[in-house]
């Protein structure tokens, strides 16, 4: 299969891999059709492995490879303007979390429902670009052992913003898993914008690769860890990191 992927243009490579992730988040979110609730401990845990899955992706698979490439300052150049970006947007673009609760100016004058759908875009922005950034480098192995991780880690993603979503008032099951699915499918055109710069701009991949890791560290510094340790799962949810960090690792070896 790795030999058969080596063979595909970037663009093609970058579609099917962004076509997995959304499919995956889609597949995640799945569960708010049939059920009313699930155990916060049960979210919290999951959110904590797609963390882990993250943190261990954006070195083996983005900044580790970056720096063999185009040296170190390209590749920390990168990570602090990706982290600076998503920072930046973080700050200025009105959204909401379940439990930090609501950021970003002017916030109030939108609805919670879509307090949440640009919360879950802002999240997925770095991961669809990480997973095109990847396809576009060339490094077949390194982007697919990324895609198939951002897509595994897209699961409980998917099923934890699918139930807060069902949480927000007059926010039924359907539209819960409606608007999960679409907050997702930013990763698809996102990857795509991702392989072409890579691919047709060569000298700039190992800045690219940096940017994309920055900004993943970030989401999971101050998003996704802060969201799992505020309700009494902190352990849970760190063994949940833990686990989906060593799952990356072998992904990583099993694929290189």
């Amino acid at each position: 299969m790795l030999s058969w992927l080596e063979t595909l243009d970037p663009l093609l490579l970058a579609v099917l891999a962004g076509s997995l992730t959304t499919a995956l988040n889609a597949a995640g979110a799945l569960p708010v059709l049939f059920l009313k609730k699930l155990p916060e401990k049960f979210l919290d845990i999951g959110l904590g492995f797609a963390s882990g899955v993250m943190l261990a992706a954006s070195f083996t698979s983005l900044i580790l490879p970056g720096i063999e490439l185009g040296g170190i300052a390209p590749a920390v150049l990168g990570i602090l303007i990706g982290a600076y970006s998503i920072g930046l947007a973080d700050r200025i673009i009105p959204h909401m979390h379940k439990i930090i609760g609501v950021e970003g100016k002017h916030a109030e004058r939108l609805r919670a429902v879509w307090l949440f759908v640009i919360a879950v875009t802002l999240h997925n922005m770095p991961e669809g670009l990480a997973v095109g950034v990847g396809a576009g480098s060339g490094l077949t192995a390194d982007a697919l052992a990324l895609a198939i991780a951002i897509g595994i880690q897209n699961i409980p993603e998917g099923l934890s913003i699918a139930f807060s979503l069902l949480s927000v008032k007059n926010s039924s099951r359907r539209k819960a898993f409606i608007t999960s699915f679409l907050s997702g499918l930013v990763e698809f055109p996102l990857a795509i914008i991702g392989a072409v710069a890579v691919a047709y701009a060569h000298p700039i991949l190992p800045y690219a690769m940096g940017f994309a890791g920055g900004a993943m560290i970030f989401v999971v510094s101050d998003e996704m860890i802060p969201e799992t340790h505020r309700v009494g799962h902190e352990r849970r949810a760190t063994y949940g990191l833990i686990i989906g960090l060593v799952t990356m690792l072998v992904l990583d070896v099993m694929l290189g």
